[in-house]
């Protein structure tokens, strides 16, 4: 009997499968995820060859093309040319928003983005992994292209996103990009999906995690999740009423008409300036209203990512 894969739409799986994710940074004169053959993980058929750079080991050099040319090259193989794809997931308890039944929590959003682009990856032959992350890491597995591999990662999906537990799950996501960074010793495309509710006084913080990351020459995608009506528009109606913070359980009382204004132009201010650094750190950000289905918001960021190629 065929298993099935939990978390994930079959219907929207298909609409999906017929766009690749491939890298579109220029990496050492190849372009990272095209790939030359349906080979890969510990393959070692040749692939190409990529010139010598100081500190590479000499057992790769290929000494009949020196013989010729007089330079030295490296050959290139196959586990070399494959995408490696690691999304980092924010599971902190802000992520639990909106506590109404009738919509869908901004976790559950993540999770089923966070399975589409896995399922994409080991489709097209592409390694992928995932992070799980609230103040720390709580589960981690590295990326792989076997399709056997997906069951378990989606399992997980599934159970963190129907948890009830609150004020327990904080957010420190720089801390942990930091240390997604240290764990990733080969170049990977690296999609952080996440609400970015976390202490505004650690945003320079959080800017040099991710620097810390595009140091490492990641390729770096984030998806902002947010439910736009409440979170950006503070539509609440007109009548008073308690915020609570998920993460803390503190409790506060507003009439929201009166601080709508200024709500909407602090948010503004912190989107732009966050947009802002990802553009000077060349880090892809989308922002993705979970009013929206998942599946419209990766189809649009793929249509735009091919189209930029």
């Amino acid at each position: 009997m065929k298993q099935t894969i939990p978390f994930l739409d079959p219907l929207i799986v298909r609409k999906l499968a017929s766009i690749d994710i491939k890298a579109k940074m220029i990496v050492e004169g190849f372009i990272t995820g095209m790939h030359k053959s349906p080979n890969h993980g510990f393959s070692v058929e040749f692939a190409e060859h990529r010139s010598y750079n100081t500190g590479d080991s000499l057992r790769d050099i290929d000494w009949k093309v020196y013989g010729k040319t007089d330079k030295l090259y490296l050959k290139k193989y196959e586990e070399e040319t494959n995408l490696r794809c690691q999304v980092v997931l924010d599971v902190s308890d802000s992520m639990r928003y909106p506590q109404d039944k009738e919509k869908i929590t901004k976790l559950e959003f993540g999770a089923y983005l966070a399975a589409a682009l896995h399922y994409l990856m080991i489709q097209q032959r592409d390694a992928s992994g995932l992070t799980l992350f609230d103040s720390e890491v709580n589960f981690y597995s590295p990326p792989n292209s076997k399709y056997s591999r997906m069951i378990p990662v989606f399992q997980k999906l599934e159970k963190i996103s129907k948890e009830t537990v609150f004020f327990t799950h904080k957010t420190a996501t720089a801390k942990v990009l930091h240390e997604v960074a240290m764990k990733f010793h080969r170049r990977s495309f690296v999609v952080i999906i996440t609400d970015l509710f976390s202490n505004i006084g650690e945003m320079n913080e959080l800017f040099t995690a991710l620097q810390h990351l595009r140091h490492a020459k990641h390729e770096i995608l984030m998806f902002h999740l947010l439910d736009r009506k409440t979170e950006v528009n503070f539509d609440f109606g007109n009548r008073p009423i308690i915020l609570q913070d998920l993460e803390t359980g503190e409790k506060i009382e507003v009439q929201p008409n009166q601080i709508r204004p200024l709500y909407q132009q602090k948010m503004q201010e912190f989107t732009a300036v966050f947009k802002k650094k990802c553009h000077e750190l060349n880090i892809d950000f989308v922002e993705a209203d979970i009013a929206q289905g998942y599946e419209k918001v990766l189809t649009d960021y793929l249509v735009k990512r091919r189209s930029l190629k």
